[in-house]
């Protein structure tokens, strides 16, 4: 099976069929969080192991990554041993996960929200993957609020147009949008992804970085 080049870093991985593929979103988030030698990482949802990948660049001084299907977990796994890269791998909801604290959190979450069954993939890997039916963002939250530090760092990527939600989410569990990038597919769209970082503050102004076009970003895999 071909290895895919994970764009900004030295590494490759595995992507095999029937599961999540990393995107431009990956690339975004990858590219955006700023994870220090001293941070105890945590990746909720690991999928390929893409993004402990590109933390795994910044040299941490601990990797972990959860998710909830064991195939999935034993591709990751695969995937960081090529690479020479260690990590604490869980196969369990995040909802359920109780473990030490961590100074930055990750996570490339489900986008989609449906009532319409038949929108939603047959295969739970990838229904997983791209629908809310397992981590809503309240959920996701919630288990941050319970996993992160006080003085720690969330990093997640989304939907722009979900931009509102997300910070009165956060809002309701403490937390402040500190730093955001803007991702669009090309000159004169409307944004399509929001890279994000997230603090516990009652206030903290936002930084918001130069805007990111997709059209120039060298990426592989699937779109969500």
């Amino acid at each position: 099976m071909k290895r895919d080049y994970l764009y900004g870093t030295q590494y490759t991985i595995l992507q095999p069929e029937g599961q999540y593929h990393f995107s431009s979103d990956t690339e975004l988030l990858g590219r955006f969080m700023d994870i220090r030698h001293s941070d105890d990482v945590l990746e909720i949802g690991c999928a390929c192991g893409a993004l402990l990948l590109y933390a795994a660049s910044y040299q941490p001084r601990l990797l972990s990554g959860i998710d909830l299907f064991e195939s999935t977990v034993e591709i990751c796994r695969q995937n960081l041993e090529y690479n020479k890269v260690s990590a604490e791998l869980y196969c369990t909801d995040v909802k359920d996960f109780r473990s030490r604290q961590y100074s930055a959190i990750i996570c490339n979450p489900p986008y989609f929200r449906t009532k319409n069954r038949d929108l939603v993939s047959e295969d739970p890997i990838l229904a997983a993957a791209r629908h809310e039916q397992y981590l809503s963002a309240g959920d996701l939250f919630a288990s941050v609020r319970r996993l992160l530090k006080d003085n720690g760092r969330f990093f997640m990527v989304h939907r722009a147009s979900r931009m509102n939600e997300l910070l009165n989410t956060a809002w309701n569990y403490g937390m402040c949008c500190t730093r955001v990038q803007f991702a669009y597919e090309s000159l004169n769209k409307n944004a399509k992804s929001a890279a994000m970082e997230f603090r516990f503050s009652s206030y903290a102004e936002m930084k918001v970085l130069p805007p990111v076009y997709l059209d120039q970003m060298h990426t592989e895999g699937e779109e969500r």
